[in-house]
């Protein structure tokens, strides 16, 4: 019997967000003072020599906030649309756009870094462990991985079955529906210990800082 994926098959999630981007960019930011706690939070962690890495960064919007408390920041997503739109956007000239995910020969090429972030990423991607194997690749004996990652489980219960429908009309990517606990035990599974684990705005959303052993 074929899957349900293979039934309802999705795009990729690369040309999904390519797609998504003119939209996305648009979009103003919901919860602004989340937002800014969240980005406030993550500067305590950011040594201002540090080579940084984000992954899927969108359009730049947080890349462009955080590039100044950093030596150098790489800003790279999935989607071509998405950068395409980041490069467009005045930026500092420690600050540098690129296509690309963990995994990738070029990222590799580029590592080790001191930090990586990826905010509102982790729930998207399909394989969680493998991609946090690799962003512990990327990182240097030492270095932190912050994210900020929404945690359905955690959340309504209504949630999943709109997630689900709008899939099914191709209005939503691939969303994994884990919880904080799950998620952090995850991370640890990687080969991080788990500074900072915290709540930001809605109680599904977890904010953690983890480093690498």
């Amino acid at each position: 019997m074929p899957s349900d994926t293979e039934r309802h098959p999705m795009p990729s999630a690369a040309a999904f967000w390519t797609k998504a981007a003119p939209k996305y960019a648009k979009s103003p930011i919901k919860d602004t003072a989340t937002y800014e706690h969240t980005l406030a939070r993550t500067r305590a962690f950011l040594p201002p020599d540090a080579k940084a890495l984000e992954i899927g960064c969108g359009t730049g919007t947080t890349a462009l906030k955080l590039a100044g408390d950093v030596k150098s920041l790489l800003a790279t997503d999935i989607a071509e649309g998405m950068i395409a739109v980041a490069q467009e956007k005045p930026a500092p000239d420690n600050l540098r756009f690129a296509t690309g995910i963990p995994g990738d020969a070029a990222l590799a090429g580029e590592a080790p870094f001191d930090v990586v972030l990826a905010f509102n990423l982790l729930h998207l991607v399909p394989d969680l462990p493998q991609t946090l194997r690799s962003i512990h690749s990327l990182l240097r004996p030492g270095g932190r991985f912050i994210s900020k990652s929404a945690c359905l489980r955690d959340g309504s219960v209504f949630l999943p079955p709109l997630i689900w429908v709008m899939q099914r009309l191709g209005k939503a990517p691939y969303v994994g529906k884990f919880s904080a606990a799950h998620l952090e035990q995850t991370i640890a599974q990687a080969g991080f210990e788990i500074e900072v684990a915290e709540t930001h705005g809605k109680s599904f959303n977890r904010f953690i800082v983890a480093t690498r052993l």
